[in-house]
């Protein structure tokens, strides 16, 4: 195991679907090669199983808690009512501060947007970007929309313990050019912390691919093949940028640098995204919707040139990283993350994990184990309406890696409902052992005491 004190760099992509990037079977056929990312990709560990939750707010609470976000109230996306995660909840910013890094969230936060809940509440020491989702900047071409009725979006700022600010009005312009502003924060973040001899923790969250897909003025018309495509190669080329600005800085070597997504492809037809090899899109039940793009790059940890199919969960980033920087877990509450460092270090060929159960909001839409799926709802894509089951469908995935049949003919597979019973007898003991925080809990509310 590695006994240095890392940086990390995240670099979390909003709605990127499995099959965008070039080293997942997009790239060039999606319009736009992405050359960076894929260098990057032979540089560390490539997965091919990872999962995030099915929509923004469970997957960003579960990345930063390394709980599900059926535990802390922030199951589902809200457009309007206060959301946000009780005071009670430990970060991976409350952790890494505690140990002396200094830490910044640039980019949608989405777990948060009332006093007590943001990312300067939880440890981090700057934060820019919007609290919640980018579909605010469609309101101002909707002809029916009266900001001064309907309200406004906008980019806030703040340093830690302080009151976000606003900077200015969420709109297509400034969505627009977000990516280049919180790229050059990123940087400028990183050179202070060097300069302080201070581990830094750089939280950037890429506001493509997330609809409207609409590239920067730098990177308009660049690809030749449409505004999409332009977006795929702002991706690519924000991320090189990252990563030569890391080697400028003397830092590479000891940085842990991650990029993956938030939850699975984009569904709003004027920028949908693909799944690739999968079948689906977010806020759905599919795999699609289950895996997205997951590569982590740590130099002389994390040995370079491999791939893997094996189960990872966006819980086990939280948990995997608290160990790199050599922090302990929080002892006195559930933490579904495992620690994946021996999977990653390559000491272990096996993940650490072998299933999870899956929710689209408060539902369970089913359970994973291995290459096995138990789907007690069908829903392909968002748009669908979803269709609960009378009776568990079982799926093999390596022989129906589609989902097409309700019924695998040959074997039926149901010696692995004990598997996925295990799996979910756990997180009952688990509930019985710390109830669930309700959505809309205040923010004092602690898990089985009154408040």
């Amino acid at each position: 195991m590695n006994d240095r004190t890392p940086n990390v760099l995240f670099y979390f992509v909003d709605n990127l679907g499995y099959g965008e990037l070039g080293c997942y079977g997009g790239g060039e056929l999606r319009g736009a090669a992405t050359a960076r990312i894929d260098a990057f990709a032979q540089e560390g560990m490539r997965l091919t199983n990872f999962a995030p939750e099915a929509q923004c707010t469970p997957s960003r609470s579960a990345l930063m808690t390394g709980r599900h976000a059926i535990r802390s109230g922030t199951h589902s996306v809200t457009y309007s009512a206060p959301i946000g995660i009780v005071a009670w909840e430990r970060t991976m910013g409350d952790i890494l501060s505690d140990a002396g890094y200094t830490s910044a969230v640039y980019g949608k936060w989405h777990i948060g947007n009332q006093p007590g809940t943001w990312p300067t509440d939880h440890g981090f020491d700057e934060f820019y970007g919007p609290p919640g989702t980018y579909d605010e900047v469609m309101w101002e071409h909707d002809p029916w929309y009266v900001p001064e009725r309907d309200g406004v979006g906008y980019l806030l700022e703040s340093c830690k313990d302080e009151t976000p600010r606003e900077v200015k009005r969420l709109t297509h312009e400034t969505k627009r050019e977000l990516g280049r502003e919180i790229v050059d924060r990123s940087k400028r973040f990183i050179s202070d912390a060097v300069s302080a001899e201070k581990p830094f923790f750089v939280h950037l969250n890429h506001p493509l691919l997330h609809a409207p897909c609409e590239p920067s003025a730098e990177f308009d018309g660049r690809s030749g093949n449409g505004r999409w495509a332009d977006c795929l190669l702002e991706l690519d080329g924000h991320f090189g940028e990252l990563l030569d600005h890391l080697e400028s800085e003397g830092v590479a070597d000891n940085t842990v640098v991650v990029l993956f997504g938030d939850n699975g492809n984009e569904d709003i037809l004027t920028d949908r995204g693909t799944g690739g090899y999968w079948e689906g899109s977010y806020f759905a039940g599919m795999e699609a919707s289950l895996r997205t793009p997951f590569i982590v790059r740590y130099p002389g940890v994390v040995p370079a040139g491999r791939s893997s199919n094996e189960v990872v969960h966006i819980t086990d980033v939280f948990t995997t990283l608290v160990g790199w920087a050599g922090c302990d877990l929080p002892s006195d509450r559930v933490i579904d993350g495992v620690d994946q460092r021996a999977f990653f270090e390559g000491t272990s060929e096996e993940s650490a994990r072998d299933g999870f159960m899956f929710w689209n909001g408060d539902v369970l839409y089913g359970v994973k184990w291995h290459h096995f799926k138990m789907a007690l709802v069908d829903q392909k894509y968002f748009w669908d309406a979803p269709v609960p089951r009378a009776f568990p469908r079982l799926i093999n995935l390596l022989v129906d890696p589609k989902e097409r049949e309700p019924y695998n003919q040959d074997f039926g597979h149901s010696w692995t409902m004990r598997h996925f019973a295990q799996i979910l007898n756990e997180f009952e003991q688990s509930v019985a052992r710390e109830p669930l925080i309700p959505m809309g809990a205040p923010l004092n509310h602690i898990p089985g005491e009154d408040g």
